[in-house]
C-alpha cells in the first residue's frame, strides 16, 4: 500500500491525526515563484472545508450559490459537511480533501468554505509535490492562513487571501473576484473604498500612514494570530524582502503587542521591506487603565526600522475585503495607502 493511502486509511478508521508529513523539510525550502493555471468562467471549482465545521446547513447552500453565480461549477469535496467536534472532520478528511483537489485534473481551483480553527493541524498532511505538479488557485482567509503560508513555503505556489465560500459576497467581493480571476492580467491596484455619509468628514476605511515611503517585494501575512503559532515550523515562508500584511479579530491589545513581540523575536521587521495591518476587528481593550493602543502597538514594532507601513487596508474579517495574491511581486505606497501587483499572478 502506498504511503499517503495508508495514511489516509489509518486517520479515516481511527480519527487520529498521524503526524507524519509527505514532502515536508525541517525549514522552509524557499522555492521559486510558482504561478497557477487562470480561471475561466465555466470551469469546475473545488468547495473544501479545511478548518471548522459548519453549523448551519444553509451554508453550504449559500457557498454553492455564491460561486455559479460567479460563473463556475462547483464540486464539493467528499468531506465537505463532515465534523468531529469542533472540526470539519478528521484531519485525515480534511487533509484528502485539498490533496484530492489539487489531482484532480478537472477541478480548476479550490475554494475554502470558512476559517474558523484547525488548518494548522492538517499541514504535515498535504502532498506538496502533488500541489506543485498541479498549481491551480486556492482562496480563503482567516484560518486559511495556514495553508497560505504551508503552500507558499513549501512550493512557492501563489494563494488567494480572499472571501471564504461562505463569506460575503456582496458587489465589492463579486467585483474583486472577477478582476483577479477572469480580469485582463494587467496592473491590479488595492485602494480603499471610501462612503460618503452626510458627515462633514469620511471617517470609514480611512487609513493612518506609520511611516512613510514605497515599497516592493513578494506580498505575505495574514490573519496574525494563525500566523504566529506557526512561528518555529517549516511552514512559514521566509520574510526577507517581502511586504508583510497582518489581520485579526477578537484580540485585545495585550494579545497583538504578545504576537507582534513575537514576529519581532524572529526578526521579521528587520527583513520585511514593508507593512500593511489591515482591519482588527473587535479589537478594542476590555477597559480601565493600563491598556497600549493598537497605534502605539503598531508604532513600537515598526517604527525603529523606518519601512514604509500603513493600518486600515480594508483586509480582515470585514464584508468587503480586498483578494490579494499572496506570495505575488506588490508595490506599496504607505503616503497613500495603495497595494499593486507587479507583474503576472497567473500561467
Amino acid at each position: 500500500m502506498k504511503k499517503r493511502q495508508f495514511i489516509k486509511s489509518l486517520g479515516l478508521g481511527l480519527g487520529i491525526v498521524p503526524f507524519t508529513g509527505f514532502t515536508t523539510t525541517n525549514k522552509p525550502i524557499n522555492p521559486d515563484t510558482l504561478l497557477p493555471k487562470k480561471l475561466q468562467p465555466g470551469d469546475r471549482v473545488g468547495l473544501v472545508s479545511p478548518s471548522a465545521a459548519t453549523a448551519d446547513i444553509m451554508e453550504f447552500t449559500f457557498a454553492k450559490e455564491a460561486l455559479e453565480a460567479l460563473g463556475l461549477k462547483v464540486v464539493e469535496g467528499k468531506y465537505l459537511s463532515e465534523r468531529r467536534g469542533h472540526l470539519a472532520g478528521s484531519d485525515a478528511e480534511r487533509a484528502a480533501d485539498l490533496n484530492d483537489m489539487f489531482g484532480n485534473k478537472k477541478i480548476k481551483a479550490v475554494v475554502c468554505i470558512r476559517g474558523g480553527s484547525g488548518a494548522a493541524r492538517i499541514l504535515p498532511l498535504l502532498n506538496y509535490e502533488l500541489i506543485k505538479k498541479n498549481p491551480k488557485p486556492i482562496m480563503g482567509y482567516s484560518d486559511i492562513t495556514a495553508l497560505h503560508n504551508a503552500i507558499n513555503a513549501q512550493t512557492g505556489l501563489i494563494t488567494f487571501h480572499g472571501p471564504n465560500g461562505s463569506g460575503s459576497w456582496n458587489s465589492f467581493n463579486a467585483d474583486q473576484f472577477r478582476t483577479v480571476f477572469f480580469g485582463t492580467g494587467g496592473t491590479i491596484t488595492y485602494k480603499n473604498e471610501l462612503e460618503e455619509t452626510d458627515d462633514l468628514v469620511i471617517k470609514k476605511n480611512r487609513i493612518r500612514t506609520i511611516h512613510p515611503g514605497k515599497a516592493e517585494g513578494d506580498l505575505v501575512g495574514g490573519n496574525l494570530t494563525v500566523l504566529t503559532a506557526l512561528a518555529g515550523s517549516p511552514y512559514l515562508p521566509d520574510f526577507k524582502n517581502k511586504i508583510l500584511f497582518l489581520e485579526d479579530i477578537g484580540e485585545e491589545p495585550y494579545r497583538i503587542d504578545r504576537m507582534m513581540s513575537t514576529l519581532m523575536l524572529m526578526g521579521v521587521f528587520r527583513e520585511i521591506r514593508g507593512f500593511v495591518f489591515g482591519q482588527c476587528t473587535d479589537c478594542d481593550p476590555s477597559g480601565g487603565y493600563g491598556n497600549l493602543t493598537l497605534d502605539q502597538i503598531l508604532d513600537d514594532y515598526l517604527l525603529p526600522h523606518k519601512i514604509p507601513a500603513f493600518r486600515g487596508a480594508m483586509i480582515g474579517h470585514v464584508p468587503k475585503q480586498f483578494l490579494l495574491p499572496f506570495g505575488a511581486k506588490m508595490s506599496m505606497d504607505a503616503n497613500q495607502g495603495i497595494l499593486e501587483t507587479r507583474g503576472a499572478i497567473f500561467q
